[in-house]
């Protein structure tokens, strides 16, 4: 491990914590409301091997084909500073083939964002014996390059959800059109969070959804005032190579 590596996530790792810190005051939060997710998709193995010993105990990807080397090397070897393992989530959109890859292997599901994957979802877990916790992907933005349900689709959807014994759904999710104003995100973040709320209110699942999956390098202080608690940071946390 190259001391250039870790001085260089350990000066980035500060600086994030300030802002989620200044963040978390400005809003009126705790700072224990949200957590980090260390998006290592375009870095090496070393870099992710790195960011976790330093203490980024949650590790997020987009494809196994991707995360396959990193998982086998850090899972069940490596510990982080506090002696924890890693925690993965799957954070890219989830092909129902590749589900018995991932099931299993990622504790949290960011995009779950139609029936047959949920359903393979549910039907996986049920073989491992466990379940599976869930963000329901939401396309708020209404992009048509973005994964996710229209806001309108989720109540019947969670309905349908309800069947599926080895999904726990724990919140929603989304991702913010890229703005050169971080700003300018903030309808997009204030949507989802007042449909979760709405969403509770209306009382579809047996249990209350208390999280929101929302902010990224560019905008994760936006989502944090909005009621984020989780945040996926590549590029300004992890950097980027190649």
């Amino acid at each position: 491990m190259t001391t250039t590596i870790k001085e260089a996530l350990q000066e980035r790792l500060e600086e994030v914590e300030r802002r989620v810190v200044a963040a978390c005051e400005l809003s009126g939060r705790s700072r224990e409301e949200v957590n980090i997710i260390a998006v290592t998709k375009y870095v090496s193995l070393e870099t992710a091997q790195a960011a976790h010993q330093l203490g980024l105990r949650h590790l997020g990807e987009n494809r196994w084909q991707d995360a396959k080397e990193k998982w086998e090397a850090i899972s069940g070897s490596e510990i982080d500073e506090d002696g924890g393992q890693a925690v993965w989530h799957f954070i890219g959109s989830l092909q129902t083939n590749k589900v018995k890859d991932v099931i299993g292997k990622f504790t949290y599901i960011h995009s779950l964002d139609r029936l047959s994957l949920a359903q393979a979802i549910d039907k996986r877990a049920s073989q491992l014996g466990i379940t599976v916790p869930c963000f329901v992907q939401v396309n708020v933005s209404g992009e048509q390059s973005k994964h996710g349900l229209d806001p309108e689709q989720l109540p019947a959807f969670l309905t349908e959800l309800k069947e599926l014994s080895s999904l726990r759904i724990i919140g929603l999710m989304t991702m913010a059109p890229y703005e050169t104003e971080a700003e300018e995100t903030r309808p997009i973040f204030r949507s989802l969070r007042k449909l979760r709320d709405e969403m509770n209110e209306r009382a579809i699942l047996p249990e209350s959804m208390t999280e929101l999956s929302m902010g990224m390098s560019g905008d994760f202080e936006v989502a944090i005032e909005e009621g984020a608690t989780w945040i996926r940071l590549g590029t300004i946390l992890v950097g980027k190579e190649g």
